[in-house]
């Protein structure tokens, strides 16, 4: 069985996104100085290091970042921040449709929960949220063909956990929270909209490190 610290470093490297919503026995143990500096030694032997995004201790989201970049790292990092980058319009788009069906001012973000039965009442209920539905829902990234309301906003739903964009914690209910990958999306949003000027490669290094501002 793996020690706490052997499953943040496992995690880590496959690519997770660690904050309190989705791990919260990880986050803690990172949000720990001693913790977080014995795991950064541990993959800085592999080139790689604890990146974070977030406005304070209570809401940082950890992630993993490379050390120093060759040819191969740049290549494996520019086309992960292309997977995101093209992922950047369906999803803006969702979350705006979850402001306007909520009446809300902010965002979605971290630990917020989302009730999928009343969201999709709403949008029923409501014919510019149904059209924004069904185009969000025919993007690529959800691949609906359905003309179906329930069955778009299950499958948004769905393809969006799988993404780790949000977390179902009981699998008989349907709610669903925000996870940390969501802030994550909303610094590489700021870094783009004031770093135009940079080369992809050069966005994704920045972003990989957690640099993003």
């Amino acid at each position: 069985m793996l020690s706490i610290k052997g499953h943040v470093i496992e995690r880590l490297l496959q690519g997770a996104f660690i904050c309190r919503t989705t791990d919260e026995d990880g986050w803690r143990f990172l949000t720990t100085p001693g913790n977080r500096e014995e795991v950064d030694a541990y993959l800085s032997q592999l080139n790689r290091q604890i990146a974070t995004v977030g406005t304070g201790a209570d809401s940082e989201v950890f992630f993993c970042g490379y050390r120093q970049f060759d040819d191969d790292e740049r290549k494996v990092i520019s086309q992960q921040f292309r997977d995101i980058c093209q992922a950047l319009t369906p999803i803006a788009e969702w979350l705006v449709l979850v402001q306007e069906a909520a009446a809300q001012d902010a965002p979605l973000t971290e630990g917020a929960p989302l009730r999928l039965n009343e969201l999709q009442t709403v949008i029923e209920d409501t014919p510019a949220l149904r059209e924004q539905l069904a185009r969000i829902s025919h993007y690529r990234l959800f691949g609906s063909t359905s003309l179906a309301t329930d069955t778009q906003v299950k499958l948004v739903f769905k393809r969006l956990c799988e993404l780790g964009y949000l977390t179902r914690p009981n699998p008989d209910k349907q709610i669903y929270l925000a996870t940390g990958k969501l802030d994550y999306l909303y610094e590489v949003i700021r870094f783009i909209d004031e770093a135009e000027g940079l080369g992809l490669e050069a966005q994704a290094e920045l972003a990989s490190q957690g640099q993003l501002l």
